[in-house]
């Protein structure tokens, strides 16, 4: 007989083959997969036409995993405890999901169906023991789309900028696929980290104020984070375990056009319009839910990209280590108070809350709070580990009423396997608060998502007063001009 000589690996070469196939988690990746947080984005495109699911399996092998090595590793400690990310073969099948329900129904029961689905994927936690993300084929039509596709991604594999050129990696313009996507101007975000230190030092006039306002907010931001809670009331339950409960999502749009015209009008900001749009909202709805309640203290947490740039960057550049908008999670919270209804103010003067918010927004750009609140989770992560720090944001989310946060979609449609999407939008889930808003920018449009605690928010009413909101800020700031 012929020996064979098996030669065995020693442990060193052991332990540097495992080096290859697994790589840090980033100290927030590590805060969103611990004991107190467990947070994933649900993304939702809607298909123009019904959906071929024949080509997911290619469109996975070929297009999704290549974007990041995340999307085929799970989480593991090393020798040290330190968690990390280790490759590992990935079996599709365990990540598609394609519901079943009855054949030949109306739109509205299909609605129905789906926003059932939603709730239920919302609450799900991803198994820990395979990449964590899915996907959800629902090929039933809604009175929204002939049919939708739902990618579930947990917050540790990237924020929602990270996650978004992703998602528009794996897809084409659909009237020429050989023509780049574009996106609306603008300019770095002026709360990014770079540019508050630009601000802080213009003059000297500025930096006094500068200072105090960063002091103020910082200090206010820490007592919002651990002892002052934000007030109960028909938008924030304050219950312990409200992650846990189950959410409705639903969905509205606006013309970014008639957005434009009152920002013309008023001489003001984008945001500022669509804040005060909010936060009218907010408040109308607290006043018909509960009157004596529609003033109570409330604080809005606004999610910032702290990358200082200038658009979207291609995955291959954001996965370039010197590059400003790398991937990851960058990213941070601003508390900012929902500015009080003032009598008869809905209804004679709603200007006035664009005029707030653009008070509010002003005054937290010449404030550096966002970059002591950074060093602070620094400095607790560093010496009282991810656990703490991770405590610390769940008590910061927890402690206020709600969350905000945007992106900014392409002007051109978008088409996935020559499916053209109709429409686009996304919902932050696992959150400790009872009411979660995002928007996303799309073919000339806003599409507003709104995750409401079930059985607390009524999404139909709260949807309802944005709405009203809206309509009352448009008229008052673009007057119709008289008949002839």
């Amino acid at each position: 007989m012929m020996k064979v000589n098996v030669k065995r690996m020693t442990a060193k070469e052991e332990e540097e083959e495992e080096e290859e196939t697994s790589f840090p988690v980033s100290p927030t990746g590590q805060y969103f997969t611990s004991s107190a947080l467990s947070i994933s984005v649900i993304s939702v495109l809607e298909s123009e036409i019904p959906i071929d699911d024949s080509c997911t399996m290619t469109l996975l092998k070929d297009v999704f995993l290549p974007i990041n090595p995340r999307f085929s590793s799970i989480m593991v400690r090393d020798k040290n405890g330190v968690k990390q990310w280790k490759k590992v073969e990935v079996k599709y099948k365990d990540h598609i999901n394609v519901p079943i329900f009855p054949e030949g129904k109306s739109k509205e029961f299909y609605d129905n169906c789906f926003n059932e689905y939603l709730t239920k994927i919302a609450m799900e936690q991803l198994p820990q023991t395979r990449p964590l993300w899915e996907i959800h084929i629902f090929k039933y039509p809604t009175s929204k789309s002939a049919g939708n596709l739902v990618f579930k991604l947990h917050h540790s594999l990237g924020d929602g900028f990270s996650l978004m050129g992703a998602l528009l990696s794996c897809l084409q313009r659909a009237d020429n696929p050989s023509l780049p996507l574009t996106f609306p101007a603008f300019n770095s975000n002026p709360n990014s980290g770079n540019d508050y230190k630009k601000r802080f030092c213009t003059n000297v006039a500025q930096m006094v104020s500068g200072v105090v306002n960063t002091f103020v907010d910082f200090g206010w931001s820490l007592l919002k984070s651990t002892s002052l809670e934000d007030e109960r009331t028909p938008i924030r339950s304050g219950d312990e375990g409200v992650e846990f409960r189950p959410i409705h999502i639903s969905t509205m749009d606006f013309s970014l056009d008639h957005l434009k015209q009152i920002k013309t009008n008023l001489k003001v900001t984008i945001n500022d319009v669509i804040c005060g749009v909010l936060f009218l909202g907010v408040r109308l709805y607290m006043e018909e839910m509960k009157y004596e309640e529609k003033n109570a203290n409330s604080t809005a947490l606004v999610l910032l990209n702290t990358r200082n740039i200038a658009g979207y960057k291609s995955v291959k550049e954001m996965l370039q280590p010197s590059n400003e908008s790398k991937w990851g999670n960058q990213f941070a919270f601003l508390h900012v108070s929902v500015p009080k209804l003032d009598k008869g103010e809905s209804s004679s003067n709603p200007l006035s809350f664009v005029s707030k918010a653009q008070d509010v927004i002003k005054r937290k750009r010449n404030s550096a709070a966002v970059i002591l609140t950074g060093k602070l989770l620094d400095t607790l992560q560093k010496y009282r580990g991810p656990e703490v720090t991770a405590k610390y944001i769940h008590s910061t989310l927890k402690n206020s009423s709600m969350t905000i946060s945007n992106m900014i979609g392409p002007m051109e449609q978008m088409a996935l396997a020559n499916h053209p999407c109709k429409g686009l939008y996304f919902m932050v889930v696992g959150v400790p608060e009872s009411l979660t808003i995002t928007m996303m920018s799309y073919m000339g449009r806003l599409r507003v998502a709104v995750g409401t605690e079930k059985g607390l928010v009524d999404p139909h009413k709260f949807k309802t007063s944005i709405e009203n909101a809206f309509d009352s800020i448009f008229k008052a700031a673009v007057p119709s001009k008289p008949a002839n």
